[in-house]
């Protein structure tokens, strides 16, 4: 029997249908109580609970916990503090850390979407009318760090802080060994060897950092087994 595929679509959503003739409609479900256990649980769920769905990839670390949605004004807040705390008149010493330099890179990671590297670039701008510097040398790095941690957030997210810490050591002495060599082309002077200090103290603020930024997302664990998330 031939019928017409519009009129079979709308009446018949339950079969399946050829172009010649009509198959067997499919057996029914056999609903059992694990497989309405199975279908109630939703996808993002069932990822986090292997005992329901065995042999499913995890979508995110094991045992690392659901956090919050960010507030957008908590990002901005952040950076406006480390803008300010990098413009305090602290001297010259050049192996202190940059801490707006942290928060860009942690925001990076995790919130590429809404700290971008125009951002970045407004507020090395920021930095260089601040700190009568070279315009555009901490627009240029800054940028360069948003870039880089945007390209591998992905990747960073599977390690724990003081492991991200690690691989971002290499990131952070990139930054500064950029603003050596625009000083220099600028007829600037060779700040030391001390300079070489600053990643290392950035690596060690960033599980601090980490933590205290990402505690406000944080929700308290539930222990309900009937609510895994």
């Amino acid at each position: 029997v031939r019928i017409p595929v519009s009129f079979a679509m709308s009446r018949l959503p339950n079969v399946r249908l050829f172009y010649i003739g009509l198959a067997t409609p499919s057996p029914p479900r056999q609903s059992t109580a694990r497989g309405r256990a199975n279908d109630a649980v939703p996808p993002a769920i069932a990822l986090r609970t292997p005992s329901l769905h065995r042999g499913v990839r995890m979508i995110m670390p094991r045992g690392q916990q659901l956090l919050l949605p960010v507030n957008p004004a908590f990002i901005a807040v952040s950076l406006l503090i480390g803008l300010a705390i990098n413009l305090v008149p602290l001297g010259r010493w050049v192996w202190l850390p940059d801490l707006l330099m942290v928060l860009i890179v942690f925001w990076g990671v995790h919130q590429p979407l809404r700290t971008g590297m125009g951002v970045a670039f407004a507020l090395g701008l920021c930095m260089d009318v601040g700190q009568s510097a070279l315009l555009g040398q901490h627009a240029l790095v800054y940028t360069v760090l948003s870039y880089s941690a945007i390209a591998m957030h992905r990747r960073l997210l599977w390690f724990s802080g003081p492991a991200q810490a690690l691989q971002l050591f290499p990131l952070f002495a990139l930054a500064h060994g950029i603003e050596v060599v625009l000083r220099l082309l600028a007829g600037g002077t060779f700040p030391g060897f001390w300079v070489l200090l600053a990643p290392v103290l950035e690596v060690a603020l960033w599980p601090l950092v980490s933590w205290v930024l990402l505690a406000p997302q944080r929700r308290p664990p539930d222990r309900d087994e009937n609510r895994p998330l």
